[in-house]
């Protein structure tokens, strides 16, 4: 006995600490506060068309596993907090369009992020033809395109992109340059034009312009080269951010946009927590009335679930949406709905004449085999709309599947020690109370 009430003793107090961890990590800027979605933090929900029509069908696949890694790796640049980025083929069989689904919480300056999610920048190097020198840019200043020659060394052979001050030289010592770093690839097809043209002149093109012309001087095998254009710093900051996210593999037309407002998704917010706090009172005052002692018990469980729930949203994080907290909800009621299962066996051990301590151990027994098979299934569920899901399904199918594990080690483990620490017995109050409560039909 005991070491049942030590256990219960133990579980509250480590319930209080995660309860008080719970409350007191709830300031906007503190790490371990709620990570809202976009539903519920408003932000910028885009949608992109990929245009894949250029691209063999054995490799459609691939090419779109690439696209959302460079659009997440933009997004990440701009400093959204929670982005999710998938793609997505129409159709009810899916083979229809490929699409591309970006969602920013918390974006106020939508036209950057599209601005950087879209822009595709084409970094080439091109060799000035032998007596063009002097004729690189025509009248007009636009680029002599009989000037130069292809090299075949572009932006897709980038491993890195850095802003830097300064080329070398005192003179532009203070100028911010972008040093690029090629990979292995690129590295050697680089180290080959300036072993072969020292003394010659090759342009450095951004998107089409011609940012400098250099005299090649000697062979670089080091696999780095400067690309400077009087740039600001600025410019020359994002022009090195965009070379280093790379290139799209997929061309994508931006199709839709919608924007939720903070005001409407602080309300959101809001209207469930409202109907979760509902829901809980309105079971707990059934389970009171109804059940009495174990009721009581159930109440106190299903307080430290919360509890433990809401901390596992903090520490993992769980990004929370309006669908999630749904789920959430829900597996709170899954939590109840395992205690009434424990209470009528409970209930049918005392009507066969059993002693209030042998109908709690017995009652958990004979209710496991019915919870065990009824979470499994949910679970199941759970992880069947998790994987086909969509990032709204997902967000739900999460919390669910969560909720539904939480809840077993609440109504079985917790419950059960908290009933058999009060020492119930048909001589002592608590079991007297028990026994007046409805049990003894």
């Amino acid at each position: 006995m005991f070491a049942i009430r030590y256990s219960a003793v133990l579980v509250l107090v480590v319930a209080a600490a995660v309860g008080f961890f719970v409350w007191k990590t709830n300031a906007p800027t503190n790490p371990f506060a709620f990570k809202l979605g976009l539903d519920l933090s408003g932000g910028t929900h885009l949608v992109y068309s990929a245009d894949t029509s250029k691209v063999p069908p054995a490799q459609v696949a691939d090419d779109m596993a690439a696209l959302q890694q460079v659009i997440e790796r933009r997004v990440n640049a701009f400093g959204v907090g929670e982005p999710v980025v998938q793609t997505q083929q129409g159709g009810a069989l899916g083979n229809g369009a490929y699409r591309l689904i970006v969602e920013l919480p918390g974006v106020t300056d939508v036209n950057r992020a599209i601005a950087m999610i879209g822009q595709t920048p084409t970094l080439e190097f091109k060799l000035v033809k032998p007596g063009f020198e002097a004729s690189t840019t025509l009248a007009d200043g636009s680029v002599n395109p009989d000037a130069f020659q292809d090299t075949g060394l572009t932006g897709t052979y980038l491993s890195s992109a850095a802003l830097q001050f300064g080329n070398g030289s005192s003179a532009m010592a203070s100028n911010p340059v972008v040093e690029v770093t090629f990979n292995s690839q690129g590295t050697q097809l680089f180290s080959s034009i300036t072993d072969q043209n020292v003394g010659r002149e090759l342009g450095i093109f951004l998107d089409g312009k011609l940012l400098s012309a250099p005299v090649i001087q000697e062979k670089i095998d080091t696999g780095n080269a400067i690309i400077s254009g009087n740039f600001t710093a600025q410019q020359a900051k994002d022009l090195a951010t965009n070379l280093s996210l790379g290139a799209l593999p997929v061309p994508i037309t931006l199709a839709s946009t919608q924007t939720i407002g903070a005001t409407l998704g602080d309300e959101a917010a809001h209207a469930g927590v409202l109907a979760g706090l509902i829901g809980f009172l309105a079971l707990s005052i059934f389970m009171i009335f109804w059940y009495r002692l174990p009721g009581v018990v159930s109440v106190v469980s299903l307080g430290i679930y919360v509890a433990l729930m809401l901390a596992l949203f903090k520490l993992v994080p769980v990004v929370l949406t309006a669908a999630g907290i749904a789920g959430f909800i829900l597996s709170v009621g899954l939590a109840v709905d395992a205690n009434v299962l424990i209470a009528e066996r409970m209930k049918e051990e005392l009507i066969a004449g059993r002693d209030a301590s042998h109908a709690i151990r017995e009652g958990f027994s004979r209710a496991w085999n019915a919870i065990r098979d009824s979470n499994i299934a949910h679970i199941i569920a759970a992880v069947i709309l998790f994987w086909f899901g969509t990032s709204l399904i997902k967000g739900f199918a999460l919390v669910f599947g969560l909720g539904v594990i939480i809840s077993m080690l609440s109504a079985i483990t917790i419950s059960r020690t908290f009933l058999l620490a009060l020492g119930v017995s048909a001589s002592s109050r608590v079991g007297r109370f028990l026994m007046r409560s409805g049990f003894n039909l």
